[in-house]
């Protein structure tokens, strides 16, 4: 049986979180105030966070996808448990919709999208093959890496002079109401929300007791380091090209120019948005495949990687015409209608229930002791 240690599962949590959320952000309908709202969404998202990892403690050695014939019974539990399969399936289709439009348009211009998809999608199936506590190895060495290369960009940015603090004022000059419309559902559910993935992967870890707290300390570093580059992008891009740019990290970084040496850095920025999508694609994967394999009672899930492959390819391909209408859905209609109801709705459902067959259980007990 495969473990993880607790700082992989750290490491997993922020790459899930942070994910492809670092190439579109969500927050730029609040406009100047969108740093604010991130900040208004972790501190929500450790609730949800504490609902979700609360939900593991009340079923330990359970996995998401378990949690719910243990309390609901197999009848009713077994076709809810169905429903977190094919939402990660189809969140994986969504990452690769992100990709398809990413790379052509800043690493490799011209290059057919169905070869990108192709390319990562062989990637996945082989990591997700060798297992996940390769991803999780992978992940440990790769996050520190990665957070000092981001750092060494907002220090390059506040050198280069582009910085003007004046594009955050007024702070909330427009009222609350565009940054509580960008925290609920949008920032509470695309980030944070989908901690509940992990649930499938929880089970693994060799210090389970410690998950809540990691956890925690993961959504906060995710939370504050996506405000960071959101407060960046307006102080130096300015409320308006924020909130009409597709990408505006992409934007951010290309205008870092130092003594004319260091300048033309967005390829680099690029390549860790596709490091950060790619390894959330693989987890949403293992999840997928290995909550399948639960709920078939399949002794071996490398046999549904191929099959499921074909499946998320399919929708990465399909499901949007433009990255316009893939943005729609993936701020409007996604957020609200899929995963609210299943990572925040649907939790507090089972939480419930949970809480109530305990404390009968607990009376059940007493009245056997007293007898």
């Amino acid at each position: 049986m495969e473990r993880i240690s607790i700082f992989q599962i750290f490491t997993l949590t922020v790459f899930l979180q942070i994910g492809t959320t670092v190439i579109f952000g969500f927050a730029s309908p609040a406009g100047r105030d969108a740093w604010l709202a991130i900040l208004i969404s972790t501190i929500v998202g450790i609730l949800v966070v504490l609902l979700h990892t609360y939900l593991f403690e009340l079923n330990p050695d359970l996995t998401l996808v378990e949690w719910f014939p243990a309390q609901f019974g197999r009848w009713l539990g077994i076709p809810f448990a169905w429903l977190y399969p094919l939402l990660f399936l189809y969140s994986m289709g969504r990452i690769f919709s992100d990709l398809k439009a990413l790379i052509p348009s800043t690493l490799l211009p011209g290059t057919p999208p169905w070869f990108i998809v192709v390319t990562i999608l062989v990637v996945i199936m082989y990591c997700v093959f060798s297992g996940i506590e390769v991803l999780a190895r992978f992940t440990e060495y790769l996050l520190p890496s990665l957070f000092i290369l981001l750092i060494i960009e907002l220090i390059l940015l506040f050198s280069s002079g582009v910085v003007n603090l004046k594009n955050l004022l007024p702070i909330l000059g427009k009222g609350g109401g565009d940054i509580w419309k960008t925290v609920w559902p949008t920032g509470i559910t695309q980030t944070f929300g989908e901690t509940l993935t992990l649930a499938m992967i929880w089970p693994l870890v060799k210090s389970p007791e410690k998950i809540r707290k990691v956890t925690i300390v993961a959504t906060i570093l995710s939370g504050l380091t996506i405000a960071s580059f959101s407060f960046m992008e307006v102080a130096v891009l300015g409320e308006g090209i924020v909130q009409h740019t597709i990408y505006p990290l992409y934007l951010l970084v290309k205008q870092i120019a130092i003594a004319d040496f260091l300048e033309n850095l967005d390829a680099l920025v690029a390549l860790n948005m596709v490091i950060f999508a790619y390894i959330k694609a693989t987890i949403y994967f293992f999840a997928a495949v290995r909550s399948i394999q639960l709920l078939l009672n399949i002794n071996d899930g490398r046999s549904l990687i191929f099959p499921l492959a074909l499946v998320t390819y399919f929708w990465g391909m399909t499901m949007s015409r433009n990255i316009t209408e893939h943005l729609y859905i993936g701020i409007k209609i996604f957020p609200l209608y899929l995963w609210m109801p299943l990572v925040i709705i649907l939790p507090i459902v089972l939480l419930i229930v949970t809480l109530i067959r305990k404390k009968w259980s607990d009376w059940q007990n007493k009245q056997l002791q007293k007898g």
